[in-house]
């Protein structure tokens, strides 16, 4: 039960600092700016993969733990209350940005730039990168260890540097349904659900090809 609950604990404070960001960002005239949003996603990444990674691993995102179940280091049971559990903390986020800032234009809700299709190569592409990495960092589904939180949390901030302004780099679909069901703009959702699980599918083949069976190693001890 614990794991779950790091999952959802983690996975709200996510998508409260990343999406409140954008919607402080959004009512201080562009204090913080595309730079300090995109450190906020990735600093909050970077410590709760340090608080709760050794727990439950610190997916904070359906994709990933997706991912994991793809190269069968966890369960199916537990990937789908996993997933649950990142849905549960991203809605719980998402109404309290509603409530804490409703005089915010948006609460960080991802919308494509221009062409969806575009968009949608982008999620596909970014989060195929971000699984690289985590599965490249991780010991089995656990994303811990000294320096795995500065290479996932890096990873996230340097996607939403320069793919923020076209799709909005989610690269999870937690984080794009909690503000969209909580504003009910439910506006091209469908390209944060389909592009990340693209990303994890292609993604995942890459760790074995590479690593060998390094890839996701258990732990030794």
């Amino acid at each position: 039960m614990n794991r779950y609950l790091s999952e959802i604990i983690g996975t709200f404070f996510l998508v409260f600092n990343g999406c409140g960001a954008v919607a402080v960002n959004n009512i201080t005239g562009g204090t913080i700016g595309h730079l300090g949003i995109s450190l906020v996603f990735g600093f909050t990444v970077m410590v709760m993969i340090y608080s709760v990674g050794n727990i439950s691993g610190a997916h904070l995102n359906p994709a990933v733990s997706l991912g994991f179940f793809l190269v069968k280091k966890l369960k199916w049971q537990d990937t789908l209350l996993y997933i649950l559990s990142q849905f549960c903390g991203a809605l719980g986020a998402g109404f309290v940005l509603i409530m804490l800032f409703p005089q915010a234009n948006t609460i960080g809700v991802t919308q494509p730039a221009d062409n969806l299709w575009v968009a949608l190569m982008m999620e596909v592409i970014l989060t195929m990168l971000l699984m690289f990495v985590i599965l490249n960092v991780s010991t089995g589904h656990m994303e811990k260890g000294i320096m795995a939180g500065v290479a996932v949390g890096g990873t996230v901030a340097l996607a939403a540097l320069f793919g923020g302004p076209v799709s909005g780099a989610s690269m999870n679909p937690a984080r794009s349904l909690g503000p969209a069901i909580a504003t009910l703009n439910l506006n091209h959702l469908w390209i944060y659900f389909i592009g990340p699980v693209l990303g994890v599918i292609i993604a995942s083949p890459f760790c074995k090809w590479i690593q060998g069976k390094e890839c996701c190693r258990e732990d030794s001890e």
